[in-house]
């Protein structure tokens, strides 16, 4: 399993497999402490090995949570990395992104960050635009980080706009498009 940091494409894959070995390694060390307790001969030992399996429970369920929500999500494809990598002088790119707020998840396969300006392509259709951005917004504000963010979800309409922006020039917003990058990183599932 080759290892992907968060941002790249085929994260959302990597992390898939895992975060499933995780749960499954949990499982087996709860169900082997349930069969122990079946061999326990005295019974605050098996009181103690309940309560250890029950405790147990917790951070598998911790880890299994985003899994099972993020399950259907699958890493973009080989195609659509290509062409996105081609805007790559016009700004940092982020793949494989799940931006998860209390109202919507948000499968980001690319994100385009710019001095002052965030593209990102969602490909959950039932999520609003409008909610998604002012979410990325609020977080990038609350970091006192000012971006005009816009959510599109037809793949073609955000390519056009990518097409449409300037390239990236050196000056000192790159350093705050750094922690844009950061930020949205650890929104990120």
């Amino acid at each position: 399993m080759k290892r992907c940091l968060k941002g790249q494409s085929g994260y959302r894959d990597y992390h898939k497999k895992k975060e499933l070995l995780k749960v499954l390694i949990g499982a087996v060390l709860i169900i082997i402490q349930l069969i122990f307790r079946e061999f326990a001969g005295s019974t605050a030992l098996k009181n103690t090995l309940t309560v250890m399996a029950i405790l147990s429970v917790l951070p598998v369920a911790n880890i299994a949570a985003p899994l099972f929500a993020s399950f259907r999500y699958r890493s973009l494809s080989p195609m659509l990395e290509k062409r996105a990598s081609a805007y790559e002088e016009k700004g940092v790119l982020l793949y494989d992104l799940i931006i998860s707020s209390k109202e919507q998840l948000l499968p980001m396969d690319v994100i385009l960050v710019m001095p002052g300006e965030v593209y990102a392509y969602c490909t959950a259709n039932k999520a609003d635009s409008n909610k998604a951005e002012q979410y990325i917004k609020q977080m990038l504000s609350q970091h006192k980080l000012d971006y005009n963010v816009k959510v599109i979800f037809d793949e073609n309409s955000f390519f056009k706009r990518l097409s449409s922006l300037r390239p990236k020039e050196k000056n000192e917003e790159n350093g705050r498009s750094d922690q844009a990058v950061t930020l949205l990183k650890s929104l990120s599932m």
